[in-house]
C-alpha cells in the first residue's frame, strides 16, 4: 500500500495527529495559530524522524536537558521543519498556506493528498459555552466552512472531523444541519458517531463527535471501531510517579516502581527509564484545606464535595447555587473525568486522589489521562501545557481511529 498523505488543521498539540503518525500516515502539513502548540507539533515530528532514521537518542538528549531544542531541530531536514505552519486559519492566510501544501506535496514521490483530519475549536458549541454565543457574528461557528475550503483546494478521498457533542445541539441542531449540507454540497458523503475514548484504552470519560467524509467517487464508510475491555485505573497510570508537593518540579525524574500492565500493554512508558514534566501547581493553604475536604469525602463516602459543604471561612465565592462541583477529585479507583482546557486556569477540578500529596495533578500525570505517552514532550509555559493538553484528542482515540480509517483506505 502507498504511503498515504494527509494535513492537520486547527492540529493543537498535534494529538489527533499522533494515531495517524504511529501509522506511518506521511504528514504534510501541520495548521496551528499557537505559537508555543506550533513548537510541541515541531518536536514531535523531530522524535518521530529520528524513530525512523535510528537516532532517538539525539532526542532523549534534549528531553533530558542535555541539548538545547535549536540543535535538535537541526537534525530535521528541510522538508519535515517545513510542514508546521503557525497561522490561524482565515480568508486572509488561505493563499499562502495552500502554497506551502502545495510546494511540499510536490517534493514528494507521490503527490496527492489523500486525507485531512482535525478538530475546529469547539468553546463555541460546547454546553457550557454557550451563554452570549453570537451565532450571527461569531467566526469560530463557521469554522467547519474554512475547514471545507481545504477539501475543495485538495480533494482528498476522505476526511475527520473532531469536536463536541454540544455541536449537534447548537442553535437547536440547526448547526450541524447546515454543516452536513455543507459538505455534501462540495462533494463529500458523510457518517457521525459520539465515541467515547474510555471505550479504545484511555483511562478518562471523555465523550466526542467523529465525522468520517468521503469523495461520492470512491466506495467509503465510517470505520468499524472496536472496544477495548479492560479493568485498568487511574492507580495504573499514578504509581510509578514521584509523589510531588504543590509547586514542586521534575523536569526528568526515574521512575519509582515498574511500569504498570497499562503502560506497557498501551506503550506509554514505551521503555525509557525516565519521564519528564511532572510538574505541579503551587496551592495556597485555603485551597488545601479545601481538597482535604474533597478527597476525604470522596475516600470515605464516595461522593463530590459541593461548595456548600465547604466551611464559610474556607469559601472564597459568594455564589452558592450554581456550579457546585469546583472542586473535584481524580478517581484513583476508576476513569478520570474529561479533562478540558480549564485545567490551564487552576487545578480545583483535578486534585489528585493521594491525600498526602494534596494538591492538583500535575502536568505529566494529566498527560497520562489524555493517553500521551511518555516521550511525547511539550513546549511552553505550564499554563499552555495544561491548556494544550485539555484541548487534545487522547492519542489512543486517534490510533484507533487510524487504524479504522486506515482499513478502509485498503478497500479502495
Amino acid at each position: 500500500m502507498k504511503q498515504l498523505n494527509y494535513i492537520d488543521l486547527f492540529a493543537g498539540a498535534s494529538a489527533l495527529s499522533e494515531g495517524f503518525r504511529q501509522l506511518k500516515f506521511n504528514p504534510v502539513a501541520h495548521i496551528e495559530m499557537d505559537t508555543e502548540a506550533c513548537l510541541t507539533i515541531k518536536t514531535r515530528e523531530a522524535y518521530h524522524h529520528l524513530k525512523d532514521t535510528n537516532k532517538l537518542d539525539v532526542y532523549y538528549d534534549y528531553t533530558s536537558g542535555n541539548i538545547t531544542r535549536e540543535l535538535l531541530y537541526k537534525h530535521l531536514p528541510f522538508d519535515k521543519g517545513n510542514i508546521v505552519i503557525n497561522a490561524e486559519i482565515s480568508d486572509a492566510s488561505l493563499k499562502k498556506i495552500f502554497k506551502t501544501i502545495e510546494a511540499n506535496l510536490k517534493r514528494l514521490p507521490n503527490s496527492e493528498l489523500d486525507l485531512i483530519v482535525g478538530g475546529p475549536p469547539c468553546q463555541a458549541y460546547s454546553l457550557i459555552g454557550r451563554h452570549g454565543v453570537d451565532w450571527e457574528n461569531d467566526h469560530r461557528l463557521k469554522l467547519y466552512v474554512q475547514y471545507g475550503r481545504f477539501l475543495k483546494e485538495f480533494r482528498p478521498k476522505a476526511f475527520v472531523f473532531e469536536n463536541v457533542p454540544g455541536i449537534y445541539s447548537a442553535n437547536n441542531g440547526s448547526h450541524f444541519t447546515h454543516l452536513k449540507q455543507y459538505f455534501r454540497k462540495i462533494g463529500y458523503e458523510i457518517d457521525d458517531r459520539i465515541l467515547n475514548a474510555k471505550d479504545y484504552g484511555v483511562l478518562q470519560n471523555r465523550r466526542r463527535v467523529i465525522i468520517v467524509g468521503w469523495r461520492k467517487d470512491i466506495q467509503f464508510s465510517f470505520p468499524e471501531l472496536k472496544p477495548i475491555v479492560h479493568s485498568f485505573t487511574v492507580q495504573d497510570i499514578f504509581s510509578d510517579l514521584s509523589p510531588l508537593t504543590p509547586g514542586q518540579v521534575i523536569n526528568k525524574g526515574k521512575y519509582i516502581k515498574s511500569p504498570s500492565e497499562y503502560l506497557k500493554q498501551f506503550d506509554l512508558s514505551n521503555g525509557v527509564d525516565f519521564y519528564t514534566q511532572h510538574i505541579s501547581r503551587p496551592h495556597n493553604n485555603n485551597d488545601r484545606q479545601i481538597y482535604k475536604l474533597a478527597i476525604k469525602k470522596w475516600e470515605k463516602e464516595n461522593k463530590r464535595l459541593k461548595y456548600t459543604d465547604i466551611p464559610e471561612r474556607l469559601r472564597t465565592q459568594k455564589n452558592t447555587n450554581s456550579f457546585l462541583d469546583r472542586f473535584k477529585v481524580v478517581d484513583g479507583n476508576g476513569i478520570s473525568h474529561t479533562i478540558v482546557a480549564h485545567i490551564s486556569k487552576d487545578g480545583h477540578y483535578y486534585i489528585h486522589p493521594d491525600i498526602n500529596q494534596c494538591r492538583s495533578i500535575s502536568v505529566r500525570e494529566a498527560a497520562r489521562i489524555q493517553s500521551f505517552p511518555d516521550d511525547f514532550y511539550f513546549e511552553g509555559s505550564r499554563t499552555s501545557v495544561f491548556r494544550q493538553i485539555g484541548n487534545a484528542v487522547p492519542p489512543l482515540l486517534s490510533l484507533a481511529i487510524a487504524k479504522g480509517i486506515k482499513k478502509q483506505f485498503q478497500k479502495i
